[in-house]
């Protein structure tokens, strides 16, 4: 079976009246949580950035206090899976000051987290990657934007 291209779906889901279109919005919904997930962001959230920031970094805080720190194997798994949340978070909005808020607010948390991340290589790779990425992100923005962003890196 091949696949159609992206454009060829675009002008196929034109073509469909909005019975049958809601019907394959909700079908596509039932099979994989982050459809749904991104379904829910575009319909209910992303009018209101702010408000959707706030809950990420809610999201964040909760798992950054489920952090296992008896263990470090099991502390960077856990640090790796709030990454990876994040990430997706990033992904739903698309927008660039999100994606440089909830990239600093992780890396502020995963150096409050009172976890000696510099020991581990990985870990601290990781935490060096994400500032390489805000410091990227940052330089796409507009220059008033970058100046604010880059003093809160630097705050890092």
């Amino acid at each position: 079976m091949e696949i159609a291209s992206l454009s060829n779906i675009k002008k196929e889901l034109k073509n469909l009246p909005p019975e049958v279109l809601q019907d394959v919005i909700t079908r596509l919904a039932k099979y994989k949580k982050d459809n749904k997930e991104l379904l829910s962001y575009l319909l209910f959230e992303a009018y209101n950035e702010d408000q959707y920031i706030r809950q990420v970094k809610e999201e964040i805080d909760l798992e950054f206090m489920s952090l296992n720190r008896s263990s470090f194997y099991l502390a960077k798994k856990t640090i790796r899976k709030v990454l990876k949340t994040t990430k997706k978070h990033i992904r739903f909005s698309g927008k660039k000051e999100t994606e440089i808020e909830l990239l600093l607010y992780f890396c502020k948390k995963l150096k409050d987290s009172r976890l000696n991340y510099k020991r581990s290589r990985v870990v601290f790779n990781m935490y060096l990657t994400q500032v390489k990425r805000i410091q990227k992100v940052i330089s796409m923005l507009h220059e008033d934007l970058q100046y604010d962003y880059r003093e809160e890196l630097e705050a890092l």
